[in-house]
C-alpha cells in the first residue's frame, strides 16, 4: 500500500482519532499536526497523535492529504488558505454541516481538490486527551458534492474510509444538512435544555448525582459538548435546526396537553408512535 504524509489541522476529538486511525491501517506513514493551541499542539506530541507540529503553510507543502478537523467556522476561513498553499494536494474537511464550506470551495479556481465529507461519529469530549482508538469503524460517513470534486480526489478519501471501515454515503451538501438536524442537531439541544432544566430546578447537585440513572445519564450526555464546537454548527444550520426544533416543541406541547388534560389514551398512543422507531434503531 502507497504511504502518505497526512497533515490534520485541528488536533482535538476528531482529528486525533483520525490520526490514530491512519496511522494504524497504514495510510499514513508520518502524520502532521497543526494546532493553534500550544497546550494541545504538547498533548498531541505527548500522546503520539502527531509525528511533529508545523505552521499551517509548511504542513501543506509538505502533504499528500490535508484534513480540516478545526471547528467549523474555522474550516470554511481556513479552506481558501489552504487550497490557495495546495498544488496537488489534496483537502478534505470533516465537519457537521456542508452547504456554507462547500459554497465557500466552489468560489475557488482549486474547487477539485477539495472533498467535503462529514464521519458520523462523535463524542461529548474534546481536546486530544479525546482520542480514541478504532472509532471509526462500522459507522456511516457523508461525501457531499463529490461531482464537483476531481474524481483522483474523490478516490482517495473514498479510500481513507474504507480503511476505517466506514459505510459510504452520498449527498449534496443541502440535502445533508437537513438530515443532520434530525438526526445529530436536534438531540444535542434537547440534550442542552434538559441538563439546564435539570440544573434549574432541581438545586442539590449531589441528589442529581444519586438519583441519575441510565436512562437520564444516555440522554443528557451530550450536554457536556463543547460550545466551540456547536454554536458555529448551529449558526451555519440555523435555519433547518429551526424548523426541526418547531416540529419538536410541537411534540412536547402533545405530550403536555395529554397530561393537563389527563388524557392517558392519547398519551399511551403518542408513546406507542414513538416506539415505530424500533423500525430504523434495533
Amino acid at each position: 500500500m502507497k504511504t502518505r504524509t497526512v497533515s490534520i489541522v485541528g488536533m482535538g476529538l476528531i482529528g486525533g482519532s483520525m490520526a490514530l486511525a491512519l496511522r494504524e491501517k497504514g495510510f499514513a506513514d508520518k502524520v502532521i499536526g497543526v494546532e493553534s493551541n500550544p497546550a494541545h499542539a504538547e498533548k498531541a506530541l505527548e500522546l503520539g497523535l502527531a509525528d511533529e507540529i508545523l505552521p499551517l503553510h509548511k504542513a501543506v507543502e509538505t502533504s499528500d492529504l490535508v484534513v480540516l478537523a478545526t471547528p467549523i467556522n474555522a474550516a470554511e476561513t481556513l479552506l481558501p488558505v489552504v487550497l490557495d498553499l495546495a498544488t496537488t494536494q489534496v483537502i478534505m474537511d470533516v465537519g457537521s454541516t456542508k452547504k456554507t464550506i462547500c459554497e465557500s470551495a466552489d468560489q475557488h479556481s482549486r474547487r477539485g481538490r477539495f472533498v467535503a465529507s462529514h464521519p458520523m461519529w462523535g463524542t461529548e469530549y474534546s481536546g486530544p486527551e479525546a482520542a480514541v482508538k478504532h472509532a471509526f469503524a462500522n459507522k456511516a460517513t457523508v461525501i457531499c458534492n463529490r461531482e464537483q470534486s476531481d474524481a483522483d480526489a474523490v478516490a482517495l478519501i473514498e479510500e481513507l474510509y474504507g480503511l476505517l471501515g466506514m459505510h459510504l454515503v452520498y449527498m449534496n451538501a443541502e440535502e445533508h444538512d437537513v438530515h443532520v438536524a434530525y438526526v445529530s442537531h436536534i438531540s444535542h439541544i434537547t440534550s442542552f435544555a434538559l441538563a439546564n432544566t435539570v440544573l434549574e430546578k432541581e438545586r442539590e447537585e449531589n441528589a442529581i448525582f444519586e438519583l441519575a440513572s441510565g436512562g437520564f445519564e444516555s440522554t443528557v450526555r451530550l450536554a457536556k459538548s463543547n460550545p466551540a464546537m456547536w454554536v458555529p454548527i448551529f449558526m451555519q444550520n440555523r435555519d433547518n435546526v429551526l424548523d426541526v426544533l418547531n416540529e419538536h416543541i410541537s411534540q412536547l406541547r402533545k405530550f403536555k396537553v395529554s397530561l393537563e388534560k389527563e388524557n392517558y389514551a392519547y398519551l399511551e398512543e403518542l408513546i406507542e408512535k414513538a416506539n415505530g422507531i424500533r423500525r430504523i434503531l434495533k
